[in-house]
């Protein structure tokens, strides 16, 4: 096992002597985390178990066959290009070919080149895509060439796609159908409905459409594991969904099951949006960002594998190396994978002074096992050196600690200075919109003179296009400048503390809606997001959840949700979901028969994020499921971070 020792062992060695000093000071409150053993929260014996999320992928699968089997014979497939990696997950080519799926295309909005008599269309229901296929479908019209098309719309359709086919004049040349396709488990506790467009709709456009679709898949949720007792939520369209789903509820049949688990959590993107704007230092929000995770899975390039080949790698429970590392914070890992690099080099070495029959038992039970762990090592430890050289390139350490200070309100001219810089540099077009993002937030707002000049800067260095997205970014408070109206949030932040008279409540909406304010410093002082400057925080053994951002920010989503579950509601939270623009609600199940034990159901909650979540949330949450002896499980429109979410809203989006 020589070639594991040079590769692995030697390998990892090098990295931390290389890079040791640079993770020390990056991650300054970590000291000696490189090589230390001790990770940073270990799974409670008493966690309840996590319900089996495979049946929604069998049920999908189901579904899926036999609307392919209803165009019987040979068919060509043209899939579109953002469902390819969802497909993989639930039926493999394997699978399609097994039921008459002879070629398989990815949409791509021109002429084709299939042969087929039959063609089939898996699409989302987008009007671009239903007028190109009334144009091949008209195409073959003119040409004389009689065909028989299918379109399969997923998750659902939607009333002006079809519109578009009877405007086309090739409504009745079709065949329609629905792949309800609500849900795609990522893991064990994450499931995704793989819709990133639902932020930008739902939160920029208005266009709520994907509303009821988010209710279909609680209620699918709720159908196949058992009724809820108990939905706390917060947010316009978390109050909207919630209602989509109760009619749901009421138009099918009850289920008197025993649930698996009881309380559902529904939570706007726009509730939070300091946290998927802050950089990532778990180890699975570090791949996401650097490497993109797509679908559960990643792809390294020849950077980490040593090799001229790209690897494609599913990241979930079942790598047992990412599985341990996935929540630390990136400092600790780099200890981890050295004493794993030890204890698997002593595994294979128990080999030498075998016998024939103990190196026989050796190779049947062990040796498939260890190279697996090799093989998967081998490809973190090459992801790890590989996400340590771009950040030392970056100049990660500034760039946190210019993050940390806009969280904490210090420095706040110097914070200023560097984004300048960092615009004017030109280093990153999205970087530079995060940090602009980021000082706005946490400012409430910039003042003319900064906005104006910040504003000028950035368009000069990335071009004047992006006028439109300043005007999308401004339209959800993300980025905007201070009026002179929002003066008034310091009086009525007093008068809302002093008075809980019901008109002076409405003298104080009146006040909120002057302006779209964010209110961070007021909720961070609220809820302590921010530790008090100057407290050490040891990130080998975390004590909350701000671990997941080097102990400077508890993230306030996550944060609500360990409020609502502890107090069992909102009560105590007025203050605060006033400063969020209020739509917060909490409903007792329609069964109103709540066990009073604390049985598995109780412990589990399913927390519902709408506009995306973050894998740092994932991981708070998991933090916090294992401090409080309950699990969370995630659902999500789609996973984000920085990028995607500012991409979104980028003018030239597409």
């Amino acid at each position: 096992m020589t070639i594991f020792y040079d590769y692995g062992w030697n390998r990892l060695n090098r990295i931390q002597n290389h890079f040791r000093k640079k993770v020390d000071e990056v991650y300054p409150a970590s000291d000696s985390v490189v090589g230390s053993l001790h990770m940073a929260h270990t799974e409670r014996r008493d966690a309840p178990e996590l319900p089996d999320f495979s049946l929604l992928k069998r049920l999908a699968r189901d579904q899926l066959i036999f609307l392919l089997e209803q165009l019987p014979g040979k068919k060509d497939l043209f899939i579109d290009a953002d469902l390819m990696s969802p497909l993989d997950r639930i039926a493999n080519v394997t699978i399609l070919k097994q039921h008459e799926v002879d070629k398989l295309y990815k949409v791509e909005l021109k002429p084709i080149v299939s042969n087929s008599d039959q063609l089939c269309f898996l699409i989302r229901p987008r009007i671009q895509t239903v007028k190109w296929i009334s144009d091949l479908v008209n195409s073959d019209k003119v040409a004389g060439r009689f065909r028989r098309y299918k379109i399969i719309f997923t998750p659902q359709k939607f009333y002006a796609c079809e519109t578009v086919l009877e405007e086309q004049g090739v409504y009745g040349d079709v065949t329609i159908d629905e792949w309800n396709f609500y849900i795609l488990p990522l893991d064990d506790d994450i499931l995704s409905l793989e819709l990133p467009e639902f932020f930008r709709d739902n939160f920029l456009e208005g266009d709520q459409r994907w509303v009821t679709t988010a209710g279909s898949a609680l209620h699918l949720l709720q159908t196949v594991y058992g009724s809820f007792s108990k939905v706390y939520g917060i947010g316009r369209c978390a109050k909207m969904v919630y209602e989509s789903w109760r009619e749901l509820m009421e138009e099918g049949e009850q289920r008197t099951r025993q649930p698996e688990f009881a309380k559902v959590f529904l939570i706007d993107r726009d509730v939070d949006y300091v946290t998927p704007l802050c950089s990532q230092v778990v180890y699975e929000g570090l791949v996401d960002d650097i490497f993109r995770i797509k679908c559960g899975s990643v792809e390294f390039g020849p950077d980490v594998t040593s090799s001229d080949k790209s690897i494609k790698v599913m990241l979930n429970s079942q790598d047992k190396v990412f599985n341990e590392i996935r929540n630390e914070h990136f400092s600790n890992v780099f200890g981890f994978l050295s004493q794993k690099a030890k204890n698997l080099q002593t595994a294979y070495d128990k080999r030498r002074g075998m016998d024939i029959q103990q190196m026989k038992a050796f190779v049947a039970d062990e040796l498939k096992g260890l190279k697996q762990e090799h093989r998967l090592l081998s490809l973190h430890i090459g992801a790890s050196e590989s996400m340590m050289k771009k950040k030392t390139k970056q100049d990660f350490q500034e760039l946190l600690k210019t993050e940390h200070s806009l969280l904490e309100g210090f420095e706040i001219r110097e914070c200023i200075t560097y984004i300048e810089e960092h615009i004017n540099r030109q280093v990153s077009m999205i970087e530079s919109l995060r940090l602009l993002c980021l000082l706005s937030i946490t400012e409430n707002g910039l003042l003319s003179k900064d906005y104006r000049s910040l504003k000028a800067q950035y368009l000069q260095s990335y071009g004047i296009e992006h006028l439109l997205t300043f005007a999308n970014l401004r339209q959800l408070g993300i980025l905007e400048e201070q009026q002179a109206g929002e003066t008034l949030t310091v009086m009525e932040s007093r008068v809302g503390k002093l008075v809980n008279d019901k008109t002076v409540g409405k003298l104080t909406d009146a006040f909120s809606s002057l302006a779209k304010k964010s209110n961070f410093r007021a909720l961070s002082k609220r809820l302590a997001l921010v530790p008090k400057s100057g407290e050490e925080y040891d990130l080998r053994i975390p004590r909350d959840m701000a671990y997941i951002f080097s102990g400077a920010y508890i993230p306030l989503s996550c944060k609500l949700i360990e409020q609502v579950l502890e107090r069992d509601g909102w009560t105590g939270l007025e203050e605060v979901t006033r400063m969020l623009n209020g739509q917060d609600f909490a409903v007792t199940g329609g069964s109103g028969s709540e066990a009073r034990n604390r049985t598995d159901a109780q412990r589990i909650v399913l927390v519902m994020f709408l506009g995306g979540c973050t894998y740092s949330e994932i991981s708070a949450l998991r933090f916090l499921g294992k401090e409080r002896g309950c699990r969370f499980i995630v659902v999500t429109t789609a996973i984000t971070n920085s990028a995607r979410l500012l991409e979104a809203l980028l003018d030239n989006h597409a």
